[in-house]
C-alpha cells in the first residue's frame, strides 16, 4: 500500500510538472502506471503476512510460558500441602518428644536450675571481680551457660559442669593471692599510663603506694583522687618499697566501697577549719592554757623542790624559797612574843600565797569559757544550716547533715579544750594547794615552838625538820 502510494503521488508530480511546462506533447503510459500499482500492493501484502507470522509466534510463545508457570504453581501448591502435613506431622512428634524428655528428665529439672542460678551469681560476682582484671573471658561463657540452663531443654555437658566448678574454684584461689602485673592506670589528672599494679587477694587494688579504683563497666583502673588516711596508707607504701616481712595492710571487704568512702570523709584539718573562726579562737584558747598550765606545773615543781631541800636544812634559811622566807621572818630579832610572831607568820603565808596560786584561775577561766565559745559557734552554724533550708529546702539531706556537723564541731572542739584545761587546773591547784599547806605548816610550828619556850622560860631555838 506503501509503495502504491509513492507511485502515485510521483506520476501526479510528473503529470503537474509537464502541465506546468506546457510540454503536453508527452504521452503518459497508463500501463506502465497499473504495473507499478500492482507491484506496491504485491509487496504491502508480502510485508503483512510476515508479521501475522510473527504474532502467531509469539502467541503460541506466551501460551507455552503460561502453560508453564501453571505448572510450576501446582507443583508449588503440592508441595506446600506436603510441607503443611510434614509440619504438623513434625509438631506432634516433637510435643510427644518434649513430653518423653520431660518425664525421663525427672530430677534433673533441679539441675537445671541450681545450674542457672550458681552460673548467674557467679557472673555477678565476676563482673565486679578484681580478677575480672586477669580473666576477662569468663563472664561469656557464664551468661552463655546460665541462659541455656534456663530454657532447660538440653543437658548440659560434663566439661560445661566441670569449667563452671573451675571458675568457682579459681575465683576462690584468687581471694588468697598477691600479684603484680602491668596495666594501665588513669592518674588524678586523668593521663592514663602503664604502671605495676599490685592485686591483693579479690579486696584492694595498688600501684605506687596508692589505692586504686576498678571501674567494672569500662574495664579501667582509675586513682583515687584522694587517698585515705595516713594510717591506711602504710601498706601500700610498704608494698611499693618491695618490703618482704610482715607488715599490716587494710583491706576492703565490699571490694572498693569503704575505701571510697573513707577517701570522702575529712582530715582532720578539714574537721578543724569546719569550726571557723570561733573554732580556731577556741584552739588558740587552749593552746595558751596548756602553754600556761605546764609553765606553772613547772614553777611550783621547782619551789616544792626548793622547799624540800630547806626542810632538810632548817638551820640555814634562804631567802630563794618561800619557806626560807618564812623562817628568816620568824627568826627577825623584832619579835618579842608569840602572838606577834603569829601575827608575822600569818603576813609571811600571806605574801606567798599569791606568788603560788599565780595564773591558776585563768586556768580555770579558760575551761569554762571554751565549752561557752562552742556552744556559740553551734548556735551560729545552725542559724545558717536553717538558712539554707529555708533557701534550699529540705529535700537533701546531705545538705542538712553537712550543716548540722559543721554547727557541732566548734562543740567539740570547745569540749576538747574544756575537759584538758579543767583536769590540768585541778592539778596545778592541788600542786599549788600541796606547797601553801607546808608553809601553813612550818609557820604554825614557829609559833607553837615559840610559844612552848615562853611557857618554859627557855631560849628560842630553830625548828628542826
Amino acid at each position: 500500500m506503501k509503495t502504491l502510494l509513492t507511485t502515485s503521488l510521483m506520476v501526479l508530480l510528473s503529470l503537474g510538472a509537464g502541465a506546468a511546462s506546457g510540454q503536453s506533447s508527452t504521452a503518459i503510459d497508463l500501463q506502465k502506471l497499473l504495473t507499478d500499482v500492482e507491484q506496491g500492493r504485491s509487496a504491502d501484502q508480502a510485508e503483512n503476512q510476515r508479521r501475522i507470522r510473527e504474532f502467531q509466534a509469539e502467541q503460541n510463545r506466551q501460551a507455552q510460558l503460561l502453560a508453564e508457570i501453571t505448572a510450576r504453581r501446582e507443583a508449588l501448591e503440592a508441595r506446600s500441602a506436603e510441607m503443611e502435613a510434614r509440619f504438623e506431622k513434625n509438631e506432634l512428634m516433637i510435643v510427644d518428644l518434649e513430653g518423653r524428655l520431660q518425664e525421663r528428665m525427672g530430677g534433673l529439672k533441679e539441675l537445671f536450675g541450681v545450674l542457672q542460678q550458681t552460673a548467674s551469681d557467679a557472673q555477678a560476682q565476676f563482673y565486679v571481680s578484681l580478677s575480672q582484671l586477669e580473666h576477662p573471658d569468663r563472664n561469656t561463657f557464664l551468661i552463655d551457660f546460665a541462659g541455656r540452663m534456663g530454657q532447660a531443654n538440653r543437658l548440659p555437658a560434663i566439661s560445661e559442669i566441670e569449667r563452671l566448678w573451675f571458675e568457682l574454684q579459681r575465683e576462690m584461689t584468687e581471694s588468697g593471692r598477691v600479684v603484680t602485673r602491668s596495666l594501665n592506670v588513669v592518674d588524678a589528672s586523668g593521663v592514663e599510663a602503664p604502671q605495676p599494679v599490685t592485686r591483693v587477694g579479690l579486696f584492694n587494688v595498688v600501684s605506687e603506694g596508692k589505692f586504686l579504683q576498678y571501674i567494672p563497666e569500662t574495664g579501667r583502673l582509675l586513682e583515687f583522687a584522694r587517698q585515705p588516711g595516713t594510717r591506711y596508707m602504710s601498706g601500700p607504701q610498704d608494698l611499693a618499697s618491695g618490703e618482704d616481712a610482715t607488715f599490716p595492710f587494710a583491706i576492703d571487704p565490699t571490694r572498693g566501697q569503704l575505701l571510697q568512702i573513707l577517701t570522702q570523709a575529712p582530715n582532720l584539718n578539714e574537721r578543724v577549719a569546719q569550726g571557723g573562726a570561733i573554732g580556731y579562737t577556741i584552739i588558740a584558747l587552749g593552746l595558751a592554757g596548756l602553754l600556761l598550765a605546764l609553765a606553772r606545773m613547772g614553777i611550783l615543781l621547782a619551789r616544792g623542790f626548793a622547799i624540800k631541800k630547806q626542810l632538810t636544812d632548817m638551820q640555814n634559811p634562804s631567802e630563794k624559797n618561800a619557806l626560807g622566807r618564812i623562817l628568816l621572818a620568824a627568826h627577825a630579832e623584832d619579835v618579842p612574843d608569840a602572838e606577834t610572831l603569829e601575827l608575822r607568820m600569818g603576813e609571811a603565808v600571806m605574801r606567798e600565797i599569791p606568788r603560788i596560786n599565780a595564773y591558776i584561775p585563768i586556768l580555770k577561766i579558760i575551761a569554762a569559757v571554751a565549752p561557752l565559745m562552742g556552744l556559740l559557734g553551734t548556735v551560729t552554724g545552725m542559724i545558717l544550716t536553717f538558712q539554707a533550708i529555708t533557701l534550699f529546702g529540705a529535700g537533701d539531706p546531705r545538705l542538712m547533715a553537712g550543716g548540722i556537723s559543721q554547727a557541732l564541731m566548734t562543740t567539740v572542739l570547745g569540749l576538747c579544750v574544756a575537759i584538758p584545761m579543767l583536769l590540768l587546773h585541778n592539778l596545778v591547784q592541788m600542786r599549788a594547794r600541796t606547797i601553801t599547806e607546808i608553809l601553813q605548816n612550818e609557820a604554825v610550828g614557829q609559833v607553837a615552838e615559840r610559844t612552848e619556850q615562853q611557857l618554859v622560860g627557855g631560849e628560842p631555838t630553830v625548828r628542826a625538820a
